[in-house]
Formats: C-alpha cells, structure tokens, sequence
C-alpha cells in the first residue's frame, strides 16, 4: 500500500483512564492488517489516571520509523481530551495536521480542588482551528461513550475520515481481537458512531 505521505504521522492525545493506549494499539493492529509497517510509542506525563498520556503511531509502507514523531510533524492528531490535544498540537502540529477531538473536559486535580482554572471548550476548540489544517469535533453519541468507550468513537471518526489508508473492516478486525468478549459489542457500537458521525457530516 502507497500513503500520500510516507511516513504518516498520527499521535492519540488524553489522560490517564482514557484508553489511549488500547485506541494505538487498535489503529497499529489495522494498519498491520493492510500490510504497513507501524511502529509505536507511548509517552506519559504521570503514570496515574489523570496525568498525561501520548502516543506516537507512524505509519511507513517502506520501512520501520523511529519510534517518537519530531516536534512539528503530526499529520493527524486524535485528542481524547481538549486540552491535551491543544498542548500536543503546539509542540507537534503544524498548518497542515488534522485533528480528531472530543469536546469532554476531564478535569484535573487542581482545577477540582479550585485552585485552577479550566479554559472554556469553545476557547480550545476555536484556539486548534486557528492552528491546524482541520479540525472534527466529535460529540458523544451514547451515555457509554462519555467514557470507556470514546475511544473507540473517536477510532471510528478516524476510519471514517479517510485520512488513514486504513480498510474500515480492518479497524473492526483488530477491535474484535483486541477487546474483550464482555464489552465487544458496545464498543463495535461506538466505533460505527464514530464512523457514522464523519461519513454523514455531522460533527
């Protein structure tokens, strides 16, 4: 398979709790499935729920890359989180990357304990469009993907996007490897609301 660009450069942006490793480990095992050569890396801003958490997916169909991409060279940013998406975009974006975001907040400790302040969402959103090539804010569908499962949402609003030479069979395909038996069926969900949300336009 041919990329556009080569390497592609995508980073899943959040905090602790979110699934943003399971969600890079899912779009790797997609890309592999296609026949590309992926590397992954994760990098943390605290080890526990709540602290920062990136993770560096590129996608080469030549070669294996190295494993963290270079500041100012995201192609495509997936944010779980607002303001993580906004900090990842000021060290790694440039005029042309593409964002994926979820507008929920997840408050850190010391905007809850009041010692600080969390800046208005439209404020990040409007701040990431003035930055980026692109920018699709996707909208919980369900009460579940508020959650544990918006990662997955936000997987399907990548596939859904075409700016992965990913099949959308092959995302389905490494998410039914990946998750677990319990919870499979929910997060297929999510993942076509996602999907649905780009292909429709209604983000």
């Amino acid at each position: 398979m041919t990329l556009i660009k080569d390497p592609l450069n995508l980073i899943i942006a959040g905090v602790g709790g979110q699934g943003n490793v399971l969600a890079s480990h899912i779009v790797a095992s997609a890309g592999i499935k296609e026949g590309l050569y992926v590397t992954v890396s994760e990098t943390y801003g605290a080890s526990q729920r709540g602290g920062a958490v990136m993770s560096h997916v590129r996608f080469s169909s030549k070669s294996q890359c190295g494993p963290l991409i270079p500041e100012g060279q995201a192609d495509i940013v997936v944010g779980l989180e607002p303001v993580e998406t906004l900090r990842v975009i000021a060290d790694f974006g440039n005029p042309n990357t593409c964002v994926i975001v979820s507008p929920k907040p997840v408050f850190p400790i010391w905007v809850l304990s009041g010692q600080a302040t969390y800046p208005p969402v439209a404020e990040i959103l409007g701040n990431l469009k003035k930055l980026v090539k692109n920018v699709e804010v996707i909208k919980a569908a369900t009460a579940e993907e508020t959650g544990p499962m918006g990662n997955v949402q936000l997987l399907g609003a990548l596939a859904g996007s075409g700016w992965v030479p990913i099949q959308i069979s092959a995302f389905e395909k490494a998410i039914r490897e990946i998750i677990p038996a319990p919870v499979l069926s929910l997060n297929l969900q999510a993942f076509k609301n996602g999907l649905q949300t780009l292909q429709r336009g209604e983000s």
